[in-house]
């Protein structure tokens, strides 16, 4: 999806938003024992469409004959592939897609947005008879049942807070094997992956949505001769936007970069064959913690309570100046110091951190 898409889309939200979730009627609330055709709204980028599949495996585990249909988006459509539990995908942003959703005939809706409107107005128009989503503005007065939302718990927490009403709750351990890799896409992994074959790699992701979490191709680039003159070889994942990256950060090594070159799914495969995934606050992060791999993650802007891995297998980088975290609601403001929080991690440091986590792991 393009950026004037995306763009559009938020500009729909705040000129068509506020005025459908003023005019639309209050749902009523019924009662619902077991729903039979769900739908699960999430549009958004692919760190939430990953961190949402937990809550999505307990829904299915819970009302395993309903038939689940997740509305999501083209840019995170991509990360539903990766949950078997999902029935059927439709994309937010696609006209043809969405009249389906405003048919009708969900018993269930539930809107994983955290603030933006259109996704709530959605909902409504369904016409389930119960609907969840979060409280976060006047959006709330669209749903059923609206939920609280804290910036302040793990966002895997917070999509479960979604499932209360329907007496689901999280479990103890959130678990970080929750992806499974289409077949396919492994075997296409396998075969890009040949000449390491045998031999442990780090994969290395340098995107990010924003410029202000991008700590730099040259000095992921630094870290990548760093762990080659130890023998360790890095392989670059991402889309086409990390291609260029890519290739300065394996420049002088006997590195691989796979960016630009793989879909998501087979991005997600070649990431399982690594021993380690080092990248800055990201969606592909957390397909590294849902596939079990660990991680060393670079956070400044972003909220590491939120989004940052949980569990021994992952270690997060964070210089916790003052003025970080500064990001509220997928919102980070342009930063006036040019992202110190970031660009004071060494390569030095990242380099020790990721020796540190494959000596352990």
């Amino acid at each position: 999806m393009t950026g004037l898409k995306i763009g559009a889309l938020k500009f729909m939200d705040r000129m068509l938003g506020g005025v459908a979730t003023a005019l639309l009627p209050a749902p009523l609330c019924r009662a619902v024992a077991a729903p039979k055709r769900i739908l699960l709204i999430r549009p958004g980028g692919i760190g939430d469409a990953v961190l949402l599949v937990p809550a999505i495996l307990a829904l299915k585990g819970r009302f395993p004959e309903s038939h689940l249909t997740v509305l999501a988006e083209r840019r995170n459509a991509a990360a539903f592939a990766l949950c078997p539990a999902v029935d059927r995908l439709i994309c937010y942003d696609t006209s043809s897609h969405l009249v389906r959703v405003l048919r009708g005939g969900f018993d269930l809706v539930i809107d994983t947005e955290q603030w933006h409107r259109l996704s709530a107005v959605v909902a409504r128009l369904a016409r389930a008879p119960l609907s969840i989503g979060f409280g976060t503005n006047d959006r709330k007065r669209l749903f059923s049942q609206a939920i609280g939302y804290s910036h302040d718990d793990y966002e895997v927490q917070s999509f479960f807070k979604l499932l209360g009403p329907l007496g689901i709750l999280p479990p103890a351990d959130l678990g970080t094997r929750f992806l499974v890799v289409p077949e396919e896409a492994a075997r296409r992994a396998d075969l890009l992956l040949t000449p390491f074959a045998g031999t442990p790699f780090v994969a290395l992701f340098s995107g990010a949505s924003i410029a202000e979490r991008r700590w730099g191709a040259e000095r992921f680039r630094g870290v990548a001769v760093r762990l080659a003159r130890a023998g360790i070889p890095v392989v670059v994942v991402g889309g086409a936007g990390e291609a260029a990256d890519g290739e300065v950060i394996v420049q002088g090594t006997d590195g691989l970069n796979l960016a630009g070159v793989t879909t998501l799914a087979e991005t997600a495969a070649a990431i399982a064959r690594s021993a380690l995934l080092l990248s800055g606050d990201s969606g592909v992060l957390h397909l590294a913690l849902g596939l079990g791999v660990p991680t060393v993650s670079l956070f400044g802007p972003g909220i590491e309570a939120k989004w940052g891995p949980k569990g021994d297998g992952h270690l997060v980088l964070n210089r916790r100046l003052s003025c970080s975290p500064c990001t509220r609601f997928g919102t980070t403001p342009p930063c006036p110091i040019q992202a110190r929080c970031l660009a004071e991690i060494t390569e030095e440091e990242v380099t020790a951190a990721v020796q540190e986590m494959l000596s352990k792991n």
